[in-house]
């Protein structure tokens, strides 16, 4: 357990119940305190585990390579504008056997040739190196996109592991409140100023908060384990938030600001519309199979061979340049086909673009408003909470004059502590949901983690 405000809220719990409840009291903040002390000695922020994420994650790191393999190929289209040089040589022995009284004689032959094309005219070279950057830019936004969803997945595990040790920790403190007053139950039958139904109630709320424990430890046990696995550590202890706490403010709050931001920077708005352009490019590629090509040629040819007439060693050079000139007559009717496919292709690309704009204009007004709901959980809880403490204060009191009887104080116990997770839970929600709302107008960094890791609880690592 590494959530340090957790015996700030427990405590306050039961500082207004009655004098009965001092010994409970006592036990509850010995075990909060010795479980956190010990648990948050290494505690680690959100933006460090982050780190060791990016540094780890399979997927983030295929990503990366990704755009890597997309440099290296908008390279090797560049090689259709440049011009290519090629090193030939050859050698040959000949040995010629003459029926006629001319002697049997034998020859080498060698040659050597440069040679080398620089393309003047090729539309198709063009377009395919635009292609190969639009690519770029594709693998580019993809490991954007890759970076965010593994900012989310870091921050969602962290989160549930604060959860999880907000619930165990909860269960605890209520089970020891519902010892006391399982404790005080048999108490007051044995002096006969109760019935055996008061301990028997007790007693059976004793133990379904045993089971509710055991419980809470192995969903502990799987969350954290869970955050292991993603940063490529064990044990990891995540920092806590601090109390009282100042959830962020949605800065501009205004949701078509979030939204012409979501249809302009999303990696996958931005994916698709490069997508769109290299299928226009890949359409004007296929037209231009249509037009001619011209290329720049030379040629340098050194050979050495016997002369056919007197026997004796020649030696050639010859040095040619010129212009080649290429225009397609007919191919089967391929080229136009080829069009009629670009031309599919790049209607296709152009609806997904429109698509990715409507699903990332819809998640990002889902996010907005998710915020304004849990914003407003945060407070209504906040109100819960003090007010079921007043009705457990209320129930004790009235259960030691004989108003209430016992199932009135454990039922007030229970809501008491149900409302204090759930309102932590409502405040990791938003956490997220800022969080959320970036992602889905593709504003979301590294960066922003750093707000979130203001609001955490730093004493908790030092003590």
């Amino acid at each position: 357990m590494t959530h340090s405000a957790l015996p700030r809220q427990l405590s306050s719990t039961l500082q207004t119940a009655p004098r009965s409840g001092q010994l409970a009291r006592s036990v509850v903040a010995a075990v909060l305190a010795t479980g956190f002390a010990g648990a948050t000695a290494q505690a680690q922020s959100l933006s460090a585990l982050f780190e060791a994420a990016r540094d780890f994650d399979a997927t983030f790191q295929s990503a990366r390579s990704a755009q890597d393999a997309a440099a290296a190929k908008a390279e090797q289209a560049r090689a259709g504008l440049l011009p290519t040089v090629g090193l030939g040589a050859g050698f040959s022995r000949s040995n010629v056997d003459n029926a006629s009284p001319v002697p049997n004689r034998s020859f080498d032959a060698r040659n050597a040739t440069v040679s080398a094309s620089q393309p003047l005219y090729r539309p198709a070279n063009r377009l395919a190196f635009e292609q190969g950057q639009k690519s770029l830019a594709l693998a580019q936004a993809q490991l954007k996109a890759a970076e965010q969803d593994l900012i989310i997945r870091t921050s969602q595990a962290y989160f549930d592991v604060l959860a999880a040790q907000d619930t165990l920790a909860y269960v605890k403190a209520q089970k020891a409140a519902v010892s006391e007053q399982l404790a005080a139950a048999k108490r007051n039958f044995e002096v006969g100023t109760s019935t055996v139904t008061d301990s028997r109630e007790a007693q059976a709320r004793f133990d379904l908060v045993v089971a509710q424990e055991i419980a809470a430890e192995n969903d502990l046990h799987v969350k954290s384990l869970a955050l292991d696995t993603l940063v490529g550590k064990t044990k990891v202890q995540p920092l806590p938030l601090g109390l009282p706490v100042a959830l962020p403010s949605t800065m501009p709050d205004d949701v078509n600001h979030w939204v012409n931001l979501a249809e302009t920077t999303h990696p996958s708005v931005v994916q698709a519309q490069t997508a769109l352009d290299i299928a226009s490019l890949e359409l004007k590629k296929a037209e231009a199979g249509h037009g001619p090509t011209v290329d720049l040629t030379g040629q340098y040819a050194l050979a050495k061979a016997p002369s056919n007439t007197t026997g004796l060693p020649l030696r050639s050079n010859t040095a040619t340049v010129g212009v080649q000139f290429n225009m397609p007559l007919f191919a089967g009717y391929a080229i136009q086909n080829r069009v009629k496919e670009a031309l599919a292709l790049e209607e296709k690309a152009r609806t997904d673009a429109e698509g990715a704009k409507r699903a990332v204009a819809q998640a990002t007004r889902t996010a907005f408003f998710g915020i304004q709901s849990g914003k407003g959980q945060v407070k209504a809880l906040e109100a819960a909470e003090a007010s079921s403490q007043s009705a457990l204060d209320a129930n004790k009191l009235g259960y030691q004059v004989g108003v209430r009887i016992n199932i009135d104080v454990l039922n007030a116990q229970s809501q008491l502590f149900q409302t204090k997770r759930d309102l932590a839970v409502a405040r990791y929600n938003v956490l997220m949901g800022s969080l959320r709302l970036r992602q889905a107008s593709g504003s979301l960094a590294a960066d922003n983690l750093n707000d979130i890791n203001a609001l955490l609880s730093t004493s908790a690592a030092t003590r």
